[in-house]
């Protein structure tokens, strides 16, 4: 396992986090502490969860754990606030009333005085963002969280966040946690820019795009059985019947069972062995059902791709910006040749 700084602050993780938002639902206690013993033993250290990961089983299966093993102070524990945990007005959002709840919730669930890290689990268009910052602030300076993050925030929500935070001399955020994949390169126009501009680390949640990325789903016909796709076709933007007439999703797929089958290795391993070495990535979220499925994604730890297999993965999928602003002509005002000149 190799390790890098949370972001711009001096805590060290490493570069694969056991995701747990399969506890509780898709693995039994069980199997999510087999999952847990077997990720600190290849030496990883930051275990992610929220509270909305199963309506609270996820935090309650590491809390047994952490209780059990003693390793709370090798893990550098994070969770997460915003979604609904109850059916009334106040029982969703980022407001001060509904963030002190849920991270004390958070808090005993995990059965520990604080988390390492506390994100705000996306964007609320309800609440003032200063109201959810000044929040933040409050918890690290009581002692119940050491850093702040955000996930699911666009570019310009990001650097609004990071603004805001600097006027009011507030402990900066270290942290955003985005969807990235190699199916999924948009952030790369300006969402990662903003990250890289203000010193957050990227925490890429679903790194292998639903399992596309895996080899497992046929273009040719529906999944059925025990997997995500096989038990819902259509969920979200990983839907087969959206992604299996996608020509660029069958193009990235090809490329990157190429590189595996000269590599020997597994199709997982090759593509979150090109996330891991993207600019601004902090550390790559797994996310697995069982303890097998954990195995071979940890085996990417410590495997770089050659710059030749980079670019033939970049070739492959390369979203195809249009040409303003993000593509060539508009790329282009926005730079210069340090030695001047009309050409």
């Amino acid at each position: 396992m190799e390790y890098r700084t949370l972001g711009s602050s001096g805590t060290v993780v490493s570069t694969y986090a056991l995701g747990t938002m399969t506890f509780g639902n898709e693995t039994d206690e069980t199997g999510s502490h087999e999952q847990l013993y077997r990720y600190v033993e290849a030496g990883g250290n930051l275990v992610d969860t929220a509270d909305v990961y199963t309506t609270g089983a996820s935090e309650n299966i590491i809390g047994s754990w952490l209780a059990k093993s003693g390793a709370r102070a090798s893990v550098v524990l994070a969770t997460k606030g915003r979604f609904p945990m109850g059916e009334l007005p106040n029982d969703v959002g980022t407001s001060r009333r509904h963030l002190r709840k849920a991270l004390d919730a958070s808090l005993t669930r995990l059965g520990v005085d604080h988390v390492d890290l506390y994100q705000l689990h996306a964007w609320d268009p309800i609440t003032p963002l200063q109201e959810s910052l000044s929040f933040l602030e409050d918890a690290v300076r009581a002692g119940k969280i050491l850093y702040g993050g955000v996930s699911n925030f666009t570019g310009w929500q990001l650097q609004k966040a990071c603004d805001l935070i600097d006027r009011r001399d507030w402990s900066p955020l270290v942290t955003l946690q985005p969807q990235y994949n190699l199916l999924v390169r948009e952030i790369e126009w300006e969402i990662i820019p903003a990250a890289q501009e203000n010193g957050l680390g990227l925490l890429p949640w679903s790194p292998l795009g639903g399992g596309w990325l895996t080899g497992k789903y046929s273009f040719d016909e529906e999944p059925t059985g025990a997997t995500r796709l096989g038990e819902d076709p259509n969920r979200g933007v990983e839907s087969w019947h959206r992604r299996s007439r996608n020509q660029r999703v069958r193009d990235v797929v090809e490329a990157v069972r190429a590189i595996a089958e000269v590599r020997g290795i597994s199709m997982a391993q090759v593509a979150l062995a090109w996330l891991v070495d993207r600019p601004a990535v902090t550390s790559v979220i797994l996310g697995a059902r069982t303890t097998a499925q954990l195995d071979d994604n940890l085996a990417a730890a410590g495997l770089h791709l050659t710059a030749e297999e980079t670019e033939q993965l970049d070739r492959a999928s390369d979203p195809g910006a249009a040409d303003y602003p993000y593509g060539g002509p508009g790329t282009a005002q926005r730079d210069r040749p340090l030695e001047g000149g009309r050409s």
